[in-house]
């Protein structure tokens, strides 16, 4: 499979994900977190169509279209693992529903992320919060979902918070 073939199927297949935990959230109340804006895509895909939701984006630093860059008051910048645990301190377990593009490239620092961020991640999920992941996450009180119709075994992960 070319690249293009590749990112092409990561793209659709993001967005189905996207689109079917939308579904999953609707009807609860809560905001919704974006970890990794990169250049604004699915940022500006939740604008679009999660409602009215506050969503709060977490990066290293902005590199999106301008268009796509949140406020002051919706942006945490600096690593996932500091600024999470910023984030629970301010926000508390409100979030309904969070995306996580942490992939970077580098296998070893990527895998070594997406352990780290399950425990500060949780602080943040309220009941029935639903998590969609390019990568496999480990995070207390939510179990994995099966993916929609269409879309191959671990190229997205979804996950479900317990109702508590």
């Amino acid at each position: 499979m070319s690249r293009l073939d590749s990112a092409i199927r990561r793209l659709q297949a993001q967005r189905t994900c996207l689109d079917f935990a939308i579904g999953l959230i609707e009807g609860l109340s809560g905001s919704i977190l974006e970890l990794g804006l990169g250049n604004g895509r699915t940022y500006d895909h939740l604008r679009a169509n999660a409602g009215d939701r506050g969503i709060f984006v977490f990066d290293r630093q902005v590199a999106a279209h301008p268009d796509c860059v949140p406020d002051d008051s919706h942006l945490f910048l600096g690593d996932f693992r500091e600024t999470l645990e910023a984030a629970s301190k301010r926000l508390g377990a409100t979030a309904i529903m969070a995306h996580c593009d942490i992939g970077s490239g580098d296998k070893h620092q990527t895998a070594a992320l997406a352990a780290a961020i399950g425990l500060p991640l949780r602080a943040l999920l309220a009941p029935n919060a639903v998590i969609l992941s390019d990568q496999a996450l480990t995070i207390p009180g939510c179990n994995q979902i099966p993916l929609p119709d269409g879309i191959a075994a671990d190229r997205y992960f979804i996950y479900r918070c317990a109702a508590e």
